[in-house]
């Protein structure tokens, strides 16, 4: 069973306009269909089970390009999404994207990261148009 997903999209916008962007968490409903809303270090997430509300803790460097989330849900349990914005030039960069897991019980992990995986790919486009239009 694949345990993960790495996927990358160019972006014909510099590094900086990218990373400004995507680690602003308050731009994440914009672009990420799992998030209905987000205000301040708290989200309110949609899941198959419905909506939650979650602790969110992003962790950026803009030295590194790093944009991480950390989203603690009620349970006690934690997903993290590790992402990075590259520069290839002062015009031009790379957004890459590790998709793990989600945080639920081994039986229902089957098929799991490969649907998110489709809507990774779905919502790296909506960035992409996002970000390519100056919106």
């Amino acid at each position: 069973m694949k345990t993960f997903d790495v996927q990358a999209i160019s972006l014909h916008v510099s590094r900086q306009q990218a990373f400004a962007f995507i680690a602003d968490a308050q731009h994440l409903p914009d672009w990420a269909q799992a998030f209905a809303s987000v205000d301040g270090k708290r989200a309110l997430m949609r899941t198959p089970s419905g909506e939650v509300e979650i602790d969110l803790d992003v962790r950026a460097s803009s030295e590194t390009g790093s944009i991480d989330w950390y989203m603690s849900f009620p349970d006690g349990s934690v997903a993290v999404a590790y992402s990075r914005v590259v520069a290839l030039d002062p015009d031009n960069c790379v957004y890459s994207f590790v998709l793990t897991p989600p945080p639920v019980p081994l039986e229902q992990l089957e098929g799991a990261l490969e649907m998110q995986s489709k809507t990774l790919t779905e919502e790296l486009g909506k960035l992409k148009g996002i970000l390519e239009r100056g919106q």
